[in-house]
């Protein structure tokens, strides 16, 4: 499963908006996002479709974010991680 490219960063463009308002992360290239030095969130495509991996309890946990469905129960899942590491 290879990182996702351009085009597919770009068809995710009303997700990551919503990620880039996530003061805690720095976006160091396209679609990919540390908290702190280290890697947080990132983005992977493949024939099964697009997908992110985020970094749950220290490992990645990876979240399909094909479809507007599924991208909404991934920025949810995001946000609620979000709001525990500002407390």
């Amino acid at each position: 499963m290879k990182h996702a490219g351009t085009a597919t960063l770009e068809s995710l463009g009303p997700l990551l908006k919503q990620i880039r308002q996530a003061n805690l992360l720095r976006e160091r290239k396209p679609g990919a996002f540390y908290l702190k030095s280290s890697g947080f969130l990132h983005f992977h495509e493949d024939s099964a479709g697009i997908f992110a991996d985020l970094k749950i309890d220290g490992k990645f946990e990876r979240f399909p974010v094909t479809t507007l469905a599924e991208q909404q129960m991934f920025i949810a899942k995001f946000r609620e991680l979000m709001n525990s590491l500002k407390n």
